[in-house]
């Protein structure tokens, strides 16, 4: 029996992975209006076409195709952007996972530098590897996404080299048209030092989010550290 891509709820510190569904449409059309000027290269829904981009996500994970989420803010409770599973590959005997790549990935413009990506990145590796036990997991961007390939490497993946006309391109005018796809990826023997990697920016970043807090002052008063 083949493995069925299907994806558990993933819950962070900061963020909590919630399969996609339509009730996620409301905060996703909100999120995806902020501000649109860092999407040059990834297609993101505008508020009006948030309901058919679920839909045709939903369809694509009833076919076994992907393995959709909506990104959760756990301070707001609110979506702020999405990610999925997706392309899973099957080991020559047909039983279980492989490899599989984690794509369809936005965000709000607010939820951007604040640490949400980064943990929902070390949730998907994790279960991916651990859960799934694959092999390898890989990450696509557009090869002229500076700011893509910036934070796939920061997450620990390793660049492999750039798959020419390789895939439909996202960027406005570009209808029609095939980008080069840079490719990264970690494999098993690599997710235990990414891991711990991953791990302390957590950590760095929940520390930088905590709340300042009042102490006493040399005169008794409270001052803020």
């Amino acid at each position: 029996m083949g493995h069925i891509l299907r994806g558990p709820v993933l819950e962070g510190a900061s963020v909590r992975l919630e399969p996609l569904d339509r009730r996620h449409a409301a905060d996703l059309a909100v999120a995806a209006e902020e501000d649109r000027g860092s999407y040059r290269f990834t297609w993101v829904p505008t508020a009006a076409e948030v309901d058919g981009y679920i839909d045709a996500q939903l369809a694509r994970a009833a076919a076994g195709a992907i393995a959709p989420y909506a990104q959760v803010d756990r301070t707001s409770g609110r979506a702020v952007g999405a990610t999925a599973y997706l392309e899973p590959r099957p080991w020559p005997d047909g039983e279980g996972l492989c490899a599989i790549e984690v794509g369809y990935t936005w965000l709000a413009a607010s939820a951007q530098g604040t640490g949400v990506n980064t943990e929902a990145k070390y949730l998907l590796f994790r279960h991916a590897f651990e859960d799934w036990g694959v092999a390898r997991l890989d990450l696509k961007t557009d090869a002229r996404n500076s700011r893509s390939r910036a934070a796939i490497e920061a997450v620990g993946a390793r660049f492999e080299g750039v798959l020419r006309n390789w895939s439909r391109s996202w960027a406005p005018g570009e209808d029609g048209r095939l980008r080069d796809s840079a490719v990264f990826s970690i494999t098993a023997e690599e997710w235990p030092a990414r891991r711990a990697g991953l791990e302390r920016r957590i950590a760095r970043n929940l520390e930088r989010r905590r709340p300042a807090t009042a102490a006493p002052g040399p005169d008794g008063a409270s001052s803020v550290r």
